[in-house]
């Protein structure tokens, strides 16, 4: 092995602290920038993917509910064959009604089992005690 300094060593012999501390400080900068923009890109592709799916179940939620109006109106008037229309429309109602109760009630109780992201605040809770513990020690 020769004992000629690398190029990266000459350069570390004639620069300054200063100088090599900006330069990391450049890079790292640079680094982060890059970064950012690469995490802009991503967000910006999902986010387009995620409005277009949202946009298509829209169209599927809308479908569907014509689709359940529809049936109704049908139900309505089968029923009207056999009852009078007014009676009919009354036991269609009715039994929206209880559909709308059962899905109340189970939304109610999903609602109320909702806990935000407990873990996370747990997890900032912590961060106070470890600055203090760090300050105690100095």
């Amino acid at each position: 092995m020769s004992d000629l300094p690398t190029p990266s060593e000459r350069k570390a012999e004639e620069t300054s602290l200063g100088d090599l501390l900006g330069e990391v400080t450049r890079d790292v900068s640079t680094l982060i920038r890059q970064e950012l923009e690469l995490a802009k890109a991503e967000v910006r592709q999902t986010a387009t993917r995620a409005g277009k799916s949202a946009g298509i179940l829209g169209g599927a939620g809308y479908t569907a509910h014509l689709t359940v109006l529809f049936l109704s109106f049908a139900a309505w008037w089968g029923l009207g064959h056999v009852m009078d229309i007014a009676w009919a429309a009354l036991v269609i109602a009715v039994i929206w009604g209880i559909v709308a109760a059962i899905l109340y009630s189970i939304g109610r109780r999903e609602m109320k089992s909702v806990r935000g992201a407990p873990r996370t605040v747990d997890s900032l809770k912590k961060i106070p005690d470890a600055l203090k513990r760090n300050e105690e020690d100095r």
